[in-house]
């Protein structure tokens, strides 16, 4: 099977540079202080938002910034394989490592001392770019807390085949062809890279052309998740005023 036809369409229908069909929603649950539903292809994921609020273990508080808790997992039926995914299992505890890390990198922390911020996204199904989609996600549930971040943070993968370039990977284009995968997550207004992450390698000749692919990617996404929370502060503003 080939992942880009001669006519220059790919398994799913789309070009090779074209992001799924993506879909978010802002302030799905009630309880929680920012929350955010997210559908990239038929890859879905759930993120809130806990706080700011004091630190539970005043052992860990930091006095100059927030502290950051990040907690993923993936739902028993999120794949083919039924099998029990704990949250404290050790691939689960490296991925909310990575994710902490990349979003202390853009929250201002310095803004809540002695505070935490609690985030926890999970993947309700996964068909390619799981961690991209929970960074997306999980961007969205702070907008919706409205807690105070440098930029939008967003994330696609990439691709290359037959030397052409391809973006938001799906699970059939991951799993069929052993080709290598970029997972980029960047600050948009600026194009900082706050996470970029190969899997298996690639000639150096290569290198900017899938880097640029899945910049190109990222900001296509940007778009749709900046428009989607302009329209939830619309939303939320004629609320307001209504009452």
């Amino acid at each position: 099977m080939e992942i880009i036809s001669p006519e220059g369409l790919r398994i799913d229908g789309r070009r090779p540079e074209e992001i799924r069909r993506f879909n978010c929603r802002l302030g799905v649950l009630s309880k929680a202080d920012g929350s955010a539903y997210l559908e990239q292809g038929n890859t879905k994921a759930l993120a809130s938002i806990n706080g700011p609020h004091q630190a539970d273990d005043r052992t860990k508080i930091k006095h100059d910034r927030v502290l950051i808790q990040f907690q993923y997992s993936m739902a028993t039926f999120s794949t083919n394989e039924r099998r029990s995914r704990s949250k404290g299992d050790k691939r689960s505890m490296d991925i909310s490592q990575l994710m902490r890390q990349i979003f202390e990198s853009a929250i201002l922390t310095d803004l809540y001392p002695k505070s935490q911020i609690d985030i926890y996204v999970q993947v309700l199904q996964a068909d390619g770019g799981a961690y991209s989609a929970c960074i997306n996600a999980a961007t969205l549930a702070l907008m919706d807390a409205g807690v105070p971040m440098k930029d939008f943070i967003c994330s696609c993968t990439a691709s290359l085949v037959d030397d052409k370039t391809i973006i938001d990977v799906n699970n059939s284009e991951e799993s069929q062809f052993r080709n290598p995968l970029l997972t980029l997550a960047i600050l948009p207004t600026s194009e900082e890279m706050i996470l970029c992450q190969m899997k298996s390698r690639i000639h150096a000749d290569h290198l900017e052309n899938i880097l640029n692919a899945g910049i190109k990617g990222c900001k296509d996404i940007y778009e749709i998740m900046h428009r989607e929370v302009l329209n939830h502060i619309r939303e939320a503003a004629a609320v307001m005023n209504a009452t």
